[in-house]
């Protein structure tokens, strides 16, 4: 029904993306359309979608957009393509078609919360508040002024945030009780950061603390002006960095009045080695992570490698609730790919990382890149490493605000009666600071 044959689309970027599934290229094809599809016609968008979903095997998706090209107008077709791109990981494509339902039937509360979703997902938070501002009069209180509250933290705009939240009645049904448990201590964490920390739009520590809980020790110092505000993009990391991050570790613990009597070590090999370099330097005891541990600070290299151990959904799923006196470090925590447990503490935030230990790329005498073996020595040795390297804070570009330790631990101070509270649930967004994503 969608092949070539029959039709093409004519817009420029459809067209691009169809030459793309020519190809047999679908992530190809929706990489085209991940920006500027807001303006696009629905009928040739649908067109591509449809033929995107039936090569990947989406029939829902393939039969909601072969609707919509047929009826590009209608309320319905609209809806249940947008839905279908929800459900299927692509809400960007949702967001037009939805926006043109809700135009259309600007009293449907289910339309409303589909494209609330859809702006969530895609990090836009403001539009998310935006819309839920002009439908204020419909909104119930839960989940709709909810979702107004969440979103305008995630926006940024406090005195809204607050101001709403003020207007929210516990909640009847007792699944919104952890979602309010979770708001309440978003705002009390703003409240405790506000007087030392400006909470802008490039207010990196800041907004990682109110948003998860999480004590972020370093700031990326390279392109901080030029689009990452303190988050990396590739890294290939250094046994300089580890060491930096665990000194920075140590700060925070005694900053915030924290006395550990072990460190806990998980079971992928990062983290061990990690872990080990940590409890030297903070001379405890290295013990095998146990879940109900009281007073020990559990050492992760990345959480999301944590995650693909054959323990680790047993690990991650006992580490969404802390034990007593429990801090949970990651040293490098994934922001475009979150691991379904935030930690307490986390070094670096990359989209994507090489450890010091693993396969690298360096440049050899001759001037050409060459791929340098994993380091598959004991993880003692690694370790041994880590505490010989040095821990001086990279200069990088000049770009980058000075973050003396004496600021990090000035603004530890300020919030530990608010650290360490609450469940550890993942994040889904970014937040109020962006920064540059590569796909």
């Amino acid at each position: 029904m969608f092949s070539r044959r029959n039709r093409r689309p004519k817009t420029p970027e459809l067209l691009q993306a169809w030459q793309a599934l020519d190809e047999g290229d679908v992530p190809g094809a929706l990489r085209q359309l991940r920006h500027g599809a807001d303006d696009l016609p629905f009928d040739e968008l649908a067109l591509v979608v449809a033929r995107a979903a039936g090569s990947a095997g989406f029939d829902d998706l393939r039969t909601a957009a072969g609707a919509l090209t047929s009826r590009p107008g209608n309320v319905r077709a609209l809806y249940d393509f947008g839905y279908a791109c929800i459900e299927r990981g692509v809400p960007h494509l949702a967001i037009p078609a939805l926006r043109e339902a809700l135009r259309q039937a600007p009293d449907s509360v289910g339309i409303l919360r589909e494209l609330v979703s859809a702006y969530e997902r895609e990090g836009r938070h403001r539009e998310a508040v935006d819309v839920l501002t002009v439908h204020e009069s419909g909104l119930v209180d839960w989940p709709d002024r909810y979702l107004l509250v969440f979103n305008a933290v995630m926006a940024g705009d406090l005195a809204l945030a607050r101001r709403h939240h003020a207007r929210l009645p516990e909640p009847q049904d007792a699944m919104w009780l952890p979602a309010r448990v979770r708001q309440r201590a978003m705002l009390e964490r703003a409240a405790g950061a506000g007087p030392v920390s400006p909470l802008d739009d490039t207010d990196l520590r800041g907004w990682q603390y109110v948003i998860g809980g999480t004590v972020l020790t370093t700031l990326s110092p390279y392109g901080f002006d030029a689009g990452m505000t303190g988050r990396f993009a590739w890294l290939q990391d250094t046994h300089d960095q580890c060491l930096r991050g665990l000194v920075r570790l140590k700060a925070v613990l005694g900053a915030a009045g924290v006395r550990p009597t072990s460190v806990s070590l998980l079971p992928d090999r990062g983290s061990h080695i990690l872990g080990l370099a940590a409890a030297r330097l903070l001379e405890l005891p290295a013990e095998p992570f146990a879940p109900d541990r009281e007073d020990t600070v559990v050492v992760a290299y990345d959480l999301n490698e944590v995650a693909g151990t054959e323990q680790g959904p047993e690990v991650l799923g006992r580490l969404f609730e802390r034990a007593p006196n429990q801090v949970l470090h990651e040293h490098a925590s994934n922001w475009t790919d979150p691991p379904v447990v935030t930690a307490d503490s986390v070094t670096l935030l990359h989209q994507s990382v090489t450890a010091p230990w693993e396969e690298r790329l360096r440049v050899g005498e001759d001037g050409d890149v060459e791929r340098c073996a994993p380091d598959s020595r004991p993880e003692e040795e690694i370790a041994a490493d880590i505490l010989a390297a040095d821990a001086t804070p990279d200069e990088g570009d000049g770009a980058t605000p000075a973050d003396p330790v004496e600021r990090l631990t000035d603004f530890v101070s300020a919030v530990r009666d608010t650290w360490l509270r609450g469940d550890r649930a993942g994040l889904s967004s970014a937040g109020p600071v962006s920064s540059s994503r590569f796909l």
